[in-house]
C-alpha cells in the first residue's frame, strides 16, 4: 500500500516537474528567441505591448482607448483631433522603433544561433536592444502624458470606469496629473 501511494504521488509531481524543467520546450523553432509572432506582429504595428502600463493603471489615459470611446467620454470635436494627432504621432514613431527592437533581437537571437556570439558583441546588440526598448516605451507612455489634461476631470473619471479601473483603486499621485487644470 505504502509502495502505491508512493507511486501515485510521484505521478502526480511528474508533470509539474516536466512543466518547471522545461518551460521553453517549443520555442527553440522561434525566428526570435525573445519574442513570439504576436509580439513581433504588435511592435511592427506599433500596438503598445503593455509599456504603457504604469500610466494606463494609474490614471493616465492613453490615446487609442481614448479614441476608441470617443462617445462615451462625449469628446468634443477639438478634443478628438488633439487626441487624434497625438495618436498618430506615437503609432509612427512607435512602428519605427518597433522594428528596430525587433531587428536588434533578432541579430541577438542569430548571433548565438550561428555560434558567432561573444562579450563585445553582446554588449554591442545588449545596448541597442535596451536603448531601443527604451525609447519605445518613452514614446507610449509620453503620449500617455500628453493626452491627460486634455480631458476633464469628469472624462478621465468615465474613462477608468469604462476600462474596468474603477475610483480609488491609485496610488497617491493620482489626483490632477495635468499640471494646469482640465480643458
Amino acid at each position: 500500500m505504502k509502495t502505491a501511494l508512493s507511486l501515485i504521488a510521484a505521478l502526480a509531481v511528474a508533470p509539474a516537474l516536466a512543466e518547471t524543467s522545461q518551460p521553453y520546450a517549443g520555442e527553440q523553432s522561434r525566428a526570435i528567441a525573445s519574442l513570439s509572432e504576436s509580439d513581433v506582429d504588435a511592435l511592427l504595428a506599433g500596438q503598445g505591448w503593455g509599456l504603457a502600463l504604469p500610466a494606463e493603471l494609474n490614471g493616465y489615459p492613453g490615446p487609442l482607448h481614448v479614441l476608441e470611446l470617443a462617445d462615451e467620454l462625449a469628446l468634443s470635436a477639438a478634443q478628438r483631433a488633439e487626441v487624434q494627432a497625438v495618436y498618430d504621432r506615437m503609432k509612427a514613431e512607435a512602428q519605427v522603433l518597433g522594428q528596430q527592437y525587433v531587428e536588434a533581437e533578432a541579430h541577438l537571437s542569430r548571433m548565438f544561433r550561428m555560434g558567432h556570439a561573444n562579450e563585445d558583441m553582446l554588449t554591442t546588440m545588449l545596448t541597442r536592444s535596451s536603448e531601443t526598448l527604451a525609447a519605445l516605451r518613452a514614446v507610449h507612455l509620453s503620449a500617455h502624458l500628453e493626452v491627460t489634461p486634455m480631458l476633464t476631470d469628469e472624462q478621465k473619471q468615465t474613462y477608468e470606469n469604462l476600462r474596468g479601473y474603477g475610483a480609488g483603486e491609485h496610488g497617491a499621485g493620482h489626483a490632477d496629473h495635468s499640471g494646469h487644470g482640465s480643458h
